[in-house]
Parts: structure tokens; C-alpha cells; sequence
């Protein structure tokens, strides 16, 4: 098995939640907007989305999008979704909200020619969604005392918002605190050369 990621992507996520399922996996940074391998392949040829991450199986197959990803790996390790009659959905749920939501508000942080003032409209946006998510973190973890394949996602999500001025509501601070310190975490930081 092999992901595709790029530094500090979305795809550390990825990164995060197969070291906690305990399954081994090779790893290929991806240089962007070159879309260039660090082999020296064509990104574009290998994913023509072009953008991280990717997953490619042991068969061959590729699933592509962190929603997609992250799905495959809990249904590979049940301890990384909820239990109960609902806790597939709920994960889910908070999957599409971290994608469409959180992850999407980000956009103009990472575009070029952007207006502090659209920045700015940025914070906002990002700060009333994870407002609804702290509102909702009753444990440990987004979904419950147990640690999901979600909570890899919001990490990153989180360490997102610090550089870009996006002031995290105290739950989700202590969150990121209690993720932070999870040897996981650390690790797969410290395999991209970030650290917390």
C-alpha cells in the first residue's frame, strides 16, 4: 500500500489514522503545484485530480479524497469508527462536515492574490465552523470517548487555523493538545519535519 501526500497536506490525516489502525504503508511526497513525485514521477499520470492525498492498495486499486480515505481505513480498523447503530453515519457526518466545511473555508489561505479582507472573511467562516464543532465536543474526541478516524482530520484542520490567525475555541484547543500528545501524531509530524 502505498499514499501519496505532500507536507503538511490534508493527507497527513491519512498518515495519522493508518499509523493508529496499525497498518504499514509506504509514503510518497508529492511536490505541489509541480505535481511532481519525489521519484521523479508525474503526479498527474499517477492521480488526475493532481492533488493529495491517494491511496493506492496492495491490488492496485486507488481511492482518492480524505472522505474516502479515511472511510476505507475504519472499515479496515472498526476501533477507528464509532459504535452503535448510528456510528457509522455519525462518522460520516462528521467526515462531509470537516471536508465540505472546515477544509473548503480554507481555500483562500492557500490562494494566491488573495485580499486580507477575503482572508479575514476566511477567519470568520472558519471560526463559526469549528464554534458548532466545540459546541458539540462533549469527550475526548469529536465523536465520543474513543478516538476516530475524524479526529485525525480535525487535527489537522486545527494546526491549519493557528498559522492563519484562526483563534480556536477552548475545547478544541485542549483537543489539539490531547492529540498532539499522542505518539502517532508525533510521529507522523515528525516524519513530514513539522512538529507541533
Amino acid at each position: 500500500m502505498k499514499l501519496y501526500y505532500a507536507i503538511g497536506a490534508c493527507s497527513l490525516a491519512d498518515k495519522i489514522a493508518l499509523a493508529e489502525a496499525e497498518m504499514p504503508c509506504d509514503f510518497e511526497r508529492v511536490e505541489l503545484p509541480e505535481r511532481v513525485t519525489e521519484t521523479g514521477a508525474d503526479y498527474a499520470a499517477i492521480n488526475p485530480k493532481g492533488y493529495v492525498p491517494a491511496l493506492i492498495l496492495d491490488g492496485g486499486e486507488m481511492i482518492t479524497e480524505n472522505v474516502a480515505i479515511l472511510s476505507w481505513i475504519a472499515e479496515q480498523s472498526p476501533k477507528l469508527r464509532p459504535e452503535g447503530p448510528l456510528g457509522w453515519f455519525r462518522l460520516l457526518e462528521a467526515l462531509a462536515y470537516i471536508s465540505t466545511e472546515v477544509h473548503k473555508s480554507f481555500h483562500p489561505f492557500f490562494t494566491p492574490g488573495v485580499t486580507e479582507d477575503e482572508k479575514q472573511a476566511a477567519r470568520e467562516l472558519v471560526g463559526r465552523r469549528l464554534d458548532y464543532l466545540a459546541a458539540g465536543l462533549s469527550d475526548a474526541f469529536l465523536l465520543g470517548p474513543q478516538l476516530t478516524v475524524a479526529d485525525a482530520y480535525l487535527f489537522v484542520m486545527l494546526r491549519w487555523a493557528k498559522p492563519n490567525g484562526v483563534v480556536l475555541p477552548p475545547p478544541l484547543a485542549a483537543f489539539y493538545e490531547r492529540m498532539k500528545a499522542r505518539p502517532t501524531v508525533a510521529a507522523a509530524l515528525a516524519g513530514e519535519g513539522l512538529y507541533a
